[in-house]
């Protein structure tokens, strides 16, 4: 079983798994993004993203969407990026904790979306990301990254001794 929280003397010093994160968000298209409403109520949703240095996190979604309003009354959002098409037991992920809002600077932040153009993403004028446009840029700034801590199947890992599937906090990315 995954540790929901991971223990901050799991954080992994080495270069190893920060390779190993931006590895798998360089790889994938899609994250799925956590949020919660003002009650708690979740949801998670798939987007298409871009990043700025795996820190910043950027999508295109309409206002009106349930994860949208629930960014707009509750910013602190949750996000994995991973490869849903691998064998059971052979997948990474990078997790994510962030703080999220409907961006403004949109002549920063349009000059990164969608990304690299082999990624298969459109561009957005801003006239298309603004009121009364249907659509409006996203940005989460992550605050923690994790990835699971490699081990083969059935064994401990080396740093932690651990047999199950464990987290550890990936910093700097």
């Amino acid at each position: 079983m995954t540790s929901d929280h991971p223990h901050p003397a799991e954080q992994d010093p080495t270069s190893a798994l920060a390779d190993t994160a931006r590895a798998i968000i360089d790889a994938n298209r899609y994250l799925a993004l956590g949020t919660a409403d003002r009650t708690g109520s979740p949801w998670t949703t798939p987007v298409f993203f871009a990043h700025h240095e795996y820190r910043d996190f950027l999508w295109i979604s309409a206002p009106g969407a349930a994860h949208s309003r629930n960014i707009a009354e509750r910013a602190e959002v949750s996000a994995v990026v991973f490869d849903s098409g691998v064998a059971p037991g052979t997948g990474q992920a990078v997790y994510m904790a962030a703080s999220a809002a409907e961006e403004t600077d949109l002549d920063r932040w349009l000059a990164l979306y969608p990304g690299a153009p082999e990624r298969g993403g459109r561009t957005f004028p801003a006239e298309q990301v603004r009121p009364p446009a249907p659509y409006r840029l996203y940005r989460a700034r992550v605050t923690q990254h994790w990835t699971l801590c490699p081990r083969d199947p059935g064994t401990a890992c080396a740093p932690h001794g651990l047999a199950g599937d464990h987290r550890v906090r990936v910093a700097p990315i």
